[in-house]
């Protein structure tokens, strides 16, 4: 793993999303020369289509668990740190945690199921009466819940604004942003290490490399003799045209699926007023992006916020999530080019502040963090 002296080092970080735009300010705030390059705009990719929930829940095994909640804890100090005022609200942050219900008596074993194993790792999920939930959120409307779940703890945050804050930083201390830049090459040196990123705008002449692209890692990696396993998971959301204070305490609203067997829906209220929807779970292989189905979920949604009454939905074209093979972030050098990092992960939003730390350090210092990331190597798929 290369140990670059403080100062020295040129860093060429490939995808301006809010994982490649977080890592190239960590390692610019360390003072070294940092390229971020992006084929469109900063955040226009994943970023851009992520529901943007912060949360732990459900995230098993315990390690990639606690990984979240790790990085969780992270993020009012992250948020402060890049903000134009040091107000973490600013780019969007808010506390106040998720709720969600079921109406059916099998759905309410799964959620208290699921709730008691949250409670085994120590997570502040519990169980709430119908009574409770419309309490916690007035502008609900729940006639039918056989249980109910409150998660205190999480929160929403808008990755647009993330993304600008950190390239402006990344800016003020120096560094480079080439957007609407292809990389179509990687040139090498004999043991495989990356001498330059070739682009559209040119050679960039670097010592390391950070492949932080989404979907296209794959292809990038592939550059320089590097196989990294993912596949594309779809992600549908629709916003609506911005609305009054909708949404008072709790910021995440999980609601149940329908009789018919349509998926659960999740809404939240965007620091414009907006508010986004979206259907199923993050593993939901839905494509329809129409502005038939927006109207729909949007109709659905009514049924819970009487307050969207009036309403209008704006459907946002279906974007391409990376998805490692095995659902697992990918993180670190690769053996077949040693100066190549990989940083890949599905739950970008919650992992940012933490897998941007970690980069730093196992680029910055060459220090390994095998403590926390062993279980991500690229070599557990060799």
């Amino acid at each position: 793993m290369p140990n670059w002296h403080n100062g020295s080092s040129r860093v060429a970080v490939v995808g301006a999303g809010i994982v490649g735009a977080s890592i190239a300010y960590r390692i610019a705030a360390r003072g070294f020369a940092v390229t971020l390059i992006d084929k469109a705009s900063p955040g226009s990719g994943a970023s851009s289509h992520s529901f943007a929930w912060i949360n732990a829940s459900l995230k098993a095994p315990l390690d990639y668990h606690n990984l979240n909640r790790r990085s969780m804890d992270m993020w009012e100090q992250f948020a402060a740190k890049i903000a134009d005022d040091g107000d973490s609200a600013s780019v969007g942050l808010r506390w106040g945690g998720k709720m969600s219900w079921v109406t059916e008596p099998e759905g309410a074993e799964r959620l208290e199921s699921e709730v008691r194993q949250m409670q085994a790792w120590g997570y502040p999920s519990r169980l709430i009466s119908t009574s409770e939930l419309q309490d916690l959120e007035p502008a609900l409307a729940v006639d039918s819940a056989v249980a109910a779940e409150y998660s205190e703890n999480e929160a929403q945050v808008e990755p647009q604004l993330v993304v600008d804050a950190c390239v402006r930083r990344l800016s003020e201390l120096g560094g480079t942003v080439l957007t609407n830049t292809e990389v179509v090459g990687l040139s090498q040196s004999r043991d495989g290490s990356v001498k330059a990123v070739e682009t559209t705008s040119g050679a960039i002449e670097c010592d390391t490399v950070a492949l932080a692209a989404g979907t296209d890692v794959t292809p990038l990696a592939a550059m320089a003799g590097v196989r990294v396993p993912l596949y594309r998971s779809p992600g549908v959301v629709f916003r609506t045209n911005p609305l009054p204070r909708v949404l008072q305490s709790v910021p995440v609203i999980y609601a149940p699926a329908s009789a018919d067997g349509r998926q659960e829906i999740h809404i939240r209220q965007c620091s414009d007023g907006r508010m986004m929807i979206g259907e199923g779970n993050q593993e939901s292989l839905a494509e329809d992006d129409s502005q038939a189905h927006a109207d729909d979920l949007l109709d659905r949604a009514r049924r819970f916020l009487p307050a969207l009454n009036g309403a209008r939905a704006v459907p946002v074209p279906v974007g391409w999530r990376p998805m490692p093979l095995d659902g697992y972030p990918i993180m670190g050098f690769t053996q077949e080019a040693p100066n190549l990092y990989i940083a890949l992960t599905h739950s970008g939003v919650t992992l940012a502040p933490l897998i941007s730390q970690l980069s730093m350090l196992e680029i910055c210092d060459g220090t390994a963090v095998d403590a926390v990331l062993s279980p991500y190597r690229l070599e557990r798929f060799s």
